[in-house]
């Protein structure tokens, strides 16, 4: 069994039990890059600062260089019995250099090494995230702008409410991930501080410069309480925060996307490269990339639960139970990105069943609030035309009529408000185009919006 870096307090080895239960080595060996990067920024610092030789460093960086190429590589052999990528490495570095690799430890802890690396990684990730949202906004404005013609129901309760266009309906969509995006921007503000010179706890008695290392590493700021600086994981949930709202959006369309997909709705073709079938029965086409999408959503709102637990009742400085904050993360991170890559080329495959919605736009008295909007611009007090349109429509569905098949007669037994030019009116096409105000789904608005859209992207 390997010698610890603690060892000199003990006098007993760690239990191989303990060992497997506390080491973390299994999952937050993806951190190599990071660690491998802060450490050849401490050096550097470290030498700048004469704590220790300039050949030194050069040693010790030339050693951290060749580790990274050996993991890189698939050479290089993780130990359990070392706990962590940090110990993995550091000892893999003493065994190439000999005890000078020790020195590299000078003036830090695993506490402020571990919250470095841990923001070095969600920086390069928040990064890649913000850049997929935009990919995925580009397909939704793609496909909006290629179908600014179709008319589809709109829904409120889930019930035909209003005609829409479609596009103005998948623009909702492209507000919601413009948030996201912001959000994630946001982040990034948290996230890019730089704790290390925090060391355990309370600051090292090193006269290090910390400020060197934050610009070596393209942090914008650096901590300003050693205590917070170890024990703080706000950033990362601030990033699942955003993460789970994200997921949440995506899950929302995921839904649209799957009863649109049904035969009882007919809106949508999702393309044969994006569904799977069943081994049972030969005519099923199922969602399942949306189905999964949504699923998943769950477990990224567990990962958000999961360290707001671990982190509620702690006190300060740094404890063992931080060392869980990283498999939720990794785990929100893969998600995240796996979702929004493959929903833009979902997306971009997709087709509209255009024959169904031309139908169906003419179900469901879509058009009775321009009826009743109508009677309104006729002097009928609102109320009173609601009223009014709302005993048109249980007239239709007692007779089996839309309100297109209703004569202007038979509208008059209602109002005699009702004149020829209702029947105009309540056209699902001049409907939408009423809706001419900035927000609203007319074809003038919708494509107003698409063009500020593309002047932003």
């Amino acid at each position: 069994m390997k010698k610890k870096p603690w060892s000199g307090r003990f006098e007993k080895e760690t239990d191989k039990l303990v060992e497997e239960f506390t080491a973390s080595i299994p999952f937050d060996n993806r951190l190599y890059k990071q660690d491998i990067e802060g450490s050849i920024a401490h050096c550097s610092m470290l030498s700048k600062c004469n704590i220790i030789k300039k050949a030194e460093a050069k040693k010790i960086i030339e050693g951290l260089k060749e580790i990274q190429r050996e993991i890189e590589s698939g050479r290089f052999k993780f130990d359990i019995s070392l706990e962590d990528i940090h110990m993995n490495i550091e000892r893999r570095l003493i065994e190439k250099i000999g005890a000078v690799g020790g020195k590299l430890h000078t003036a830090r802890s695993r506490n402020d090494q571990v919250a470095l690396d841990i923001r070095l990684y969600l920086r390069d990730e928040v990064n890649e995230i913000i850049k997929l949202i935009g990919a995925l906004k580009k397909s939704i404005v793609k496909k909006a702008k290629k179908n600014i013609g179709v008319i589809i129901p709109g829904y409120t309760h889930l019930q035909m409410a209003q005609p829409v266009l479609f596009s103005h309906h998948l623009l909702a969509y492209y507000d919601m991930f413009e948030r996201d995006e912001e959000r994630f921007t946001d982040v990034l503000k948290r996230v890019n501080i730089m704790p290390l010179g925090s060391a355990a706890l309370s600051g090292t008695n090193y006269p290090i410069d910390r400020r060197y290392v934050a610009k070596l590493l393209g942090f914008a700021d650096i901590t300003t309480n050693s205590m917070d600086a170890v024990g703080d994981r706000d950033f990362s949930l601030e990033f699942l925060s955003a993460s789970a709202i994200l997921m949440m959006h995506l899950s929302r369309l995921s839904e649209e996307l799957i009863l649109w997909s049904t035969s009882e709705f007919g809106f949508i073709e999702l393309d044969d490269s994006f569904c799977t079938g069943s081994s049972i029965m030969p005519q099923k086409k199922n969602p399942d990339v949306p189905e999964l999408v949504r699923g998943k959503t769950g477990r990224i709102y567990g990962n958000l639960i999961s360290l707001l637990t671990v982190m509620k009742s702690l006190p300060l400085a740094y404890n063992k139970d931080m060392q869980e904050d990283k498999e939720p993360v990794f785990d929100t991170v893969d998600t995240v990105k796996a979702s929004l890559s493959i929903y833009s080329k979902m997306l971009d495959t997709m087709q509209l069943k255009r024959d169904r919605l031309k139908k169906m736009v003419e179900q469901g008295f879509m058009t009775a609030t321009d009826m009743a909007d109508y009677l309104a611009i006729k002097g009928i007090p609102f109320r009173d035309a609601h009223e009014v349109v709302g005993k048109v429509v249980s007239y239709c569905i007692k007779n089996n009529k839309l309100l297109s098949e209703l004569t202007l007669s038979e509208l008059q037994k209602f109002s005699v408000k009702f004149k020829k030019d209702i029947f105009d009116f309540i056209n699902v096409e001049k409907s939408v185009n009423r809706k001419d105000v900035i927000g609203g789904t007319s074809k003038r608005q919708v494509l107003k919006r698409i063009s500020e859209i593309e002047e932003q992207l």
